[in-house]
């Protein structure tokens, strides 16, 4: 499994880190119990099962003319009512193009993960995995009424067989073990 994902700027990053560590300390679920390296708040565009030849060197091609890509998160919601807490993210129209041209590169591709398709998708960034809905009010208060802004300053592919990140940016070096 490959994933082409937007990384957010400092502040960005600041701000979901810090609705995490509310939630966790409230005795919430949150994605501040993840330890693993990878793990940092992230818009996810698309899931494949590998990526097609020549695909990765389009992707770096598209981000370097793309990003940074400014960013402004709405309100927090459970998906699907019993499924991840997350912040869902406004689809900018240059966020929209976006995704759609990562689509574009990756039409060849095998294994497409059906809710990241451009008019299924959710734009959202993670803050908690399998939360009830019913501890949504209290999360809300928890995590702040705030609406970040902020910028997606890079991109990034998660190798789930091998667990390495790969930049997805020009001059951003080789794959990190993770």
């Amino acid at each position: 499994m490959r994933t082409v994902e937007l990384v957010c700027s400092a502040g960005l990053d600041g701000a979901v880190r810090s609705a995490w560590d509310r939630l966790a300390a409230a005795g919430l679920p949150s994605l501040a119990r993840n330890t693993h390296p990878t793990n940092r708040p992230h818009l996810t565009l698309a899931v494949v099962d590998e990526f097609p030849p020549g695909a990765q060197h389009r992707l770096i091609e598209l981000f370097d003319a793309a990003l940074p890509a400014p960013v402004t998160l709405d309100r927090i919601v459970v998906l699907d009512g019993s499924a991840p807490l997350v912040w869902l993210v406004r689809p900018a129209p240059a966020l929209t193009a976006l995704h759609a041209a990562v689509w574009g590169v990756l039409a060849d591709a095998d294994g497409h993960r059906p809710w990241h398709a451009p008019g299924a998708w959710v734009p959202h960034l993670s803050l908690a995995l399998r939360f009830r809905d019913a501890d949504l009010r209290l999360a809300r208060a928890v995590a702040g009424g705030q609406r970040p802004t902020g910028e997606f300053v890079q991109a990034r592919s998660y190798d789930g067989t091998d667990r390495t990140v790969t930049p997805l940016t020009a001059g951003s070096g080789s794959p990190r073990r993770a």
